[in-house]
């Protein structure tokens, strides 16, 4: 497991990753998902397998799993808290945003608030070795969702 120097990032930040890598949000496994999805990447060794289950279009449980560096843990804590009542189209796009302030494009204060906590991660963007853990969980979302997409669209 990589570590990670949180010296650069804003204590207030620096505690809530901490918190939600210590105390892992939602991890008591789902049954019944409708949507499961998994990310993994090779070079590291970070892992996140997502289980989502739907009422009609709305996420009406989620759970993670995984083993990897505090901020692929901690991000992946966090997704599974701020998509939790969302619908898919409204989880769709807090991936968007999300990865889009990875990338280097600052949030507007209206994008903050919809962040929530996930926002706490921002600092991670100066680090682009470390972008790809924090991404690790969004992008197993966004696989996930279009899998289900093209699922439902096809009949199957």
């Amino acid at each position: 497991m990589q570590s990670f120097d949180f010296s650069d990032v804003d204590e207030l930040y620096r505690e809530i990753i901490l918190d939600h890598y210590r105390s892992p949000r939602n991890q008591a496994e789902l049954e019944d998902a409708d949507i499961v999805s998994e990310g993994v990447n090779p070079f590291c060794g970070d892992e996140v397998y997502l289980r989502m289950s739907l009422d009609g279009d709305v996420v009406d449980g989620v759970s993670f799993h995984g083993t990897g560096c505090s901020i692929s843990q901690a991000s992946a804590s966090m997704l599974t808290e701020a998509i939790k009542g969302k619908s898919l189209e409204d989880a769709e796009s807090l991936y968007f945003l999300f990865r889009d302030m990875m990338q280097g494009r600052d949030p507007t204060s209206e994008e903050q608030d919809r962040l929530g906590e996930v926002e706490s991660l921002a600092g991670v963007k100066n680090f682009p070795i470390r972008i790809k853990c924090a991404l690790l969980a969004w992008a197993a979302l966004e696989d996930g969702i279009r899998a289900h997409h093209r699922r439902t669209r096809d009949g199957g």
